[in-house]
């Protein structure tokens, strides 16, 4: 609304951008015009104020269609006052020319006359379409239906208004109409969710089977796998203990051959030893023999006293030692016999 300032005996009108400002003094036009700034004595202003910018109105109405079935229209119609002074002459916009609002309600009449109209073009068209057709095409076909109708309506167009469009919003049935009509679909949707459902569960259970049949198999996998470790691991084992085997064999025959080396080496050396003391033994005997040879020989020719004396001289060696010695006759008689004995045997 307008800026209005007061003073004594005059008012200061201030006008906005988007409103039509009319002032009458009397019969006369005083003022007219968007944007009018002006004073005015207010006990003689007759001043109107009309919006000229775009406007939105919210229009619900009801209407039947063929099958006389009610239905709730919700459409939205951007409008203007295109000819401002044809709709103050039309329509009342005086203000206050001291308080400065509107004596009337000019937008509701407005808004009144543009739902009605509205309502009229959307009725005729749903009056003779059946309820699914106005609910599944009813949209496109009332917008342009109620486009067309208040551009071109007289009233509207005799009192200044312009439409610059028309949405609908919805067609809507009545509340259990619509119920009813939204069962099947939405048993429908049930049946494919409960599909979708069991369909995911069959797939869960696949899927659960084809993991189970994974794991036998890996584990089937996994046993052969440890059969043939454990067949190869025997036929390691089996050819390490050959391995072993052959190399005890080959060591024990190299041991009994080094055994059988120093036997005959051993065996030699106590051959050649007993050898070596056979002909020692055999020298030894061979010289004691010569010795003794010697010996007899030198006591060959010698008389009966030189041999006597020569067997005391044996005689006394080979006793222990004598303190006093007593010899008898018979003693010596039985010595000399047993020496003349020996001297004979002896060559």
């Amino acid at each position: 609304m307008a800026d209005i300032s007061r003073v004594p005996f005059l008012c200061h009108l201030r006008g906005r951008p988007t409103s039509y400002i009319r002032h009458l003094r009397g019969t006369e036009v005083a003022h007219e015009g968007v944007g009018q700034v002006f004073w005015y004595r207010p006990r003689t202003a007759v001043i109107s104020e009309v919006p000229v910018d775009d406007r939105e109105l919210a229009v619900l109405f009801h209407a039947r269609t063929s099958d006389f079935q009610d239905v709730a229209v919700q459409a939205t119609v951007t409008y203007r006052i295109a000819d401002p002074a044809l709709a103050a002459a039309r329509i009342d916009f005086g203000i206050d020319p001291e308080l400065g609002g509107w004596r009337e309600k000019p937008l509701d009449q407005l808004a009144g006359l543009i739902t009605e109209t509205a309502q009229q073009y959307a009725s005729d068209l749903l009056a003779r379409a059946p309820l699914t057709a106005a609910l599944a095409e009813g949209v496109p076909e009332i917008r342009a239906r109620v486009t067309d109708g208040l551009r071109t309506d007289t009233r509207l167009v005799q009192t200044g208004i312009a439409v610059a469009g028309v949405r609908v919003v919805a067609v809507r049935p009545a509340p259990e109409v619509e119920k009813a009509l939204t069962t099947p679909t939405r048993e429908q949707i049930q049946s494919e969710a409960d599909r979708a459902t069991y369909g995911r569960r069959a797939l869960a259970v696949e899927q659960e089977r084809r993991i189970a049949e994974n794991e036998l198999q890996s584990k089937i996998e996994l046993a052969v796998r440890a059969e043939r470790l454990v067949t190869q691991e025997g036929a390691n084992e089996q050819r390490r203990m050959t391995e072993q085997a052959a190399a005890a064999g080959i060591a024990a025959e190299a041991e009994a051959r080094r055994a059988r080396t120093a036997a005959s080496a051993q065996a030699e050396r106590v051959r050649i030893e007993a050898a070596a003391r056979a002909e020692a033994v055999r020298l030894v005997g061979q010289a004691e023999a010569d010795a003794e040879a010697a010996r007899v020989a030198s006591v060959t020719g010698l008389d009966t006293s030189a041999m006597v004396a020569l067997a005391v001289r044996d005689l006394a060696d080979h006793l222990p030692s004598i303190g006093a010695l007593t010899i008898t006759p018979d003693m010596l008689t039985e010595l000399l016999s047993r020496l003349a004995h020996t001297g004979q045997q002896q060559p």
